[in-house]
């Protein structure tokens, strides 16, 4: 059990009111400062967080788990994560003060990346192949899902961990024949190293049966609880920040820029412009708006990873995501 009173005061230290009147509210990514983390510099340089009185400082992070137990020990206030992981991490850690308040991904990224040259064009082509996967990835914590739903037997996938600097390099050099990874950034990330765009296969787990959410805003409960207007202005500015880069893909690369000068600013345009066709921009975040949930659906995603995930208790959609901080109508992406 995760001691409260402890990560609530780690909270109130890290956390308390700066001398200018803006609550300090650091945010933890869950990956490099890349094309999709540019709507966050949006909301910074467009004053979009000072307007809630927030001093907003992002921090980068090493993959979609990576910001989870930052926010449940109260280090972050906020954080972004993958809310499949987040799942299987309270259920592994019952009372952590963590939950997730703003979807980002209603399509998650999660793919599986090949190369036709190496045989890889359909999700049975890698029976018998070597696929690369780093095991704090969150594409490959749902690869079970994704074999399951494709028929595929994953004791015919030779599996070797990888780490995340060394898995598109190793698939461009031929060394495995595919690797998990989002979407948007191994793809890229392989087209810079060279490989051939039209020898790239792109396996959306999303579009092979696997009915999860992606990447949320998570919160530490203990903080939100004490402070619910800041955690409310926070997923206001971030909205906006959405709202502009999807208008404006050009100006938010700028933002980014920024903050990591020696990036490929058309790669990462590029890659920003990906996430948003295909993980941010859907037919439900069209109707209902950025930042909730379909309770039917989320209901069907704790029921598929039941079927690769042991739950220790029975699983409860109340712990793991709550639309309390959000808009009735959920957040306009235009």
């Amino acid at each position: 059990m995760f001691q409260k009173s402890v990560m609530a005061l780690a909270a109130t230290l890290v956390l308390g009111g700066m001398a200018h009147g803006e609550t300090a509210m650091p945010f933890a990514l869950d990956w490099k400062f890349e094309g999709p983390a540019a709507p966050y510099f949006v909301a910074i340089d467009k004053g979009y967080f000072a307007q809630a009185d927030l001093a907003v400082e992002i921090t980068a992070g090493s993959g979609s788990l990576d910001a989870i137990p930052k926010v449940a020990t109260g280090a972050f206030p906020v954080g972004f994560a993958d809310i499949n992981s987040l799942i299987k991490f309270l259920d592994q850690n019952p009372g952590a003060p963590v939950t997730a308040v703003m979807m980002i991904y209603d399509k998650p990224p999660f793919a599986v990346i090949g190369r036709k040259s190496l045989g890889i064009e359909a999700p049975a082509d890698l029976a018998g192949k070597v696929l690369g996967a780093p095991p704090p990835d969150g594409a490959w914590a749902q690869f079970p899902i994704f074999a399951a739903e494709s028929g595929l037997d994953m004791a015919e996938v030779t599996v070797e961990p990888v780490g995340f600097p060394t898995r598109e390099p190793m698939l461009a050099e031929g060394n495995v024949a595919a690797i998990t990874g989002f979407s948007f950034s191994s793809y890229l990330n392989l087209v810079r190293l060279g490989v051939a765009e039209d020898d790239i296969t792109t396996l959306l787990m999303a579009d092979y049966g696997v009915d999860l959410y992606g990447n949320a805003i998570i919160v530490n409960t203990d903080y939100a609880a004490a402070h619910p207007e800041e955690i409310k202005g926070f997923l206001g500015a971030v909205a906006k920040g959405w709202a502009d880069a999807i208008a404006d893909p050009a100006g938010a690369t700028a933002s980014l820029m920024g903050r990591n000068p020696a990036a490929d600013a058309a790669l990462e345009q590029r890659r920003l412009q990906l996430a948003i066709d295909a993980n941010v921009v859907t037919d439900y975040t069209q109707a209902n708006g950025l930042g909730g949930i379909d309770a039917t659906r989320f209901a069907s995603s704790l029921e598929q990873i039941a079927t690769t995930y042991d739950f220790q208790t029975s699983p409860d959609a109340a712990l793991y995501f709550t639309d309390a901080y959000l808009p009735v109508t959920g957040f306009a992406l235009k």
